[in-house]
């Protein structure tokens, strides 16, 4: 591709792929903030079906949410969020073709610049199977041991990627194969699960609360792993910090270790950011 052209598909999809990524993940984390945050008004009584209530004022306006926990019929409209993941996800991976493989970072791979980039795509394609499989078998039942494999899991890959690949590249390959399972739980289970509840309630039937259990597993997932895939976007800008220090792998896992642990803070709540009049 000529220079010119090159540096400003960089530039566009890098804007782009950030303000999809603010939408997505913000979105990801005010859906958190309500279901924290909404509660049962002491003096009024609530339908059986709500939960609760939770009152902002934004902009100049009150807006009310109130979470239900069932539903008889559909609203008039439903609002959906998905597009927001898909334009992410599309954005990066035009990033990864343009500045890794058409940019010449791959130069230097050990086992050649072609296999490298099938291995690292390969990588990213096969991210959420494998996530997949862990989650739904014995293993992934339990949370903790679930999520155990998977940060080895996430290393190990690191680690094998940077015997094969230029540090920085494999750096950016573990943040494409985090957010390809993030936008496929969206598409291929949250966004199903709901549809499945929908048609139910179309069709007069109970609600399987299975979907929504399952449904729900995956946002919280995603919303651990989005605080890692948003440091090792920007981490390329810190060579010895991270991709070019010699304890890379180990510094990546502090990075993710880190982000679950500010994502957890982000779901219970900081003290300063509770309700208050």
């Amino acid at each position: 591709m000529e220079f010119n052209l090159s540096e400003w598909v960089n530039l566009l999809s890098r804007w782009f792929h950030v303000f999809a990524g603010i939408l997505w993940i913000g979105q990801t984390y005010l859906f958190i903030r309500f279901d924290r945050s909404i509660e049962k008004p002491p003096s009024v009584t609530l339908p059986d079906n709500v939960a609760g209530q939770m009152w902002m004022v934004h902009g100049g306006g009150f807006f009310v949410v109130e979470k239900l926990t069932g539903l008889n019929k559909l609203p008039f409209k439903l609002h959906w969020f998905k597009w927001e993941a898909m334009l992410t996800w599309i954005t990066g991976m035009i990033l990864l073709v343009v500045v890794y493989y058409m940019g010449g970072l791959m130069a230097g791979a050990k086992v050649g610049e072609g296999a490298a980039i099938a291995i690292g795509l390969g990588a990213v394609l096969l991210a959420w199977p494998v996530y997949e499989l862990l989650w739904r078998s014995p293993l992934g039942k339990n949370e903790i041991v679930g999520s155990t494999i998977s940060f080895l899991l996430v290393l190990a890959v690191a680690y094998g990627l940077k015997w094969v690949m230029p540090s920085r590249a494999a750096f950016f390959h573990i943040g494409a194969m985090l957010g390809t399972i993030m936008v496929t739980n969206v598409w291929m289970l949250i966004i199903p699960a709901q549809k499945q509840i929908i048609r139910m309630i179309e069709q007069g039937q109970p609600a399987n609360m299975a979907l929504a259990r399952r449904a729900r597993q995956s946002s919280k997932q995603n919303s651990y792993m989005a605080v890692p895939v948003v440091f090792i976007m920007i981490s390329n800008h810190y060579p010895v910090a991270t991709y070019a220090n010699q304890h890379s792998v180990w510094v990546l896992g502090g990075i993710i270790l880190a982000g679950w642990i500010a994502a957890k803070l982000m779901r219970d709540g900081f003290p300063w950011s509770r309700s208050h009049n």
